[in-house]
């Protein structure tokens, strides 16, 4: 099974939180999970709902403030072992090309 979620980290603060997102991005190295960081947050993925869950955690714990805000999604398909990427390829293959476009 292949559980996939998104994750999006921040402190409540003014200005730049790119700082803090790092921190929360690298605690996910201390877990068996892969993940990809775009502008809106980070797919992860994990073998589990147990361990992707404790690297959520750990993830929320090491950013500083007095208010962390975390939103989770999780796609936990039971029956599947489909990857974030083979999700991808899906839609690709539908729309004939590249879901991705450059302005």
């Amino acid at each position: 099974m292949t559980v996939v979620a998104l994750l999006s980290v921040a402190p409540v603060i003014e200005g730049s939180m790119s700082g803090e997102v790092a921190k929360a991005v690298a605690e996910l190295d201390g877990f068996d999970v892969s993940y990809e960081t775009n502008p809106m947050g980070t797919v992860i993925e994990a073998d589990d709902v147990d361990t992707l869950l404790a690297a959520v955690g750990a993830a929320h714990k090491a950013v500083d403030g007095d208010r962390v805000s975390t939103f989770l999604k999780i796609d936990d398909k039971r029956g599947s072992d489909a990857s974030a990427r083979e999700k991808v390829d899906a839609v690709e293959a539908h729309l004939g090309r590249e879901a991705k476009r450059e302005r």
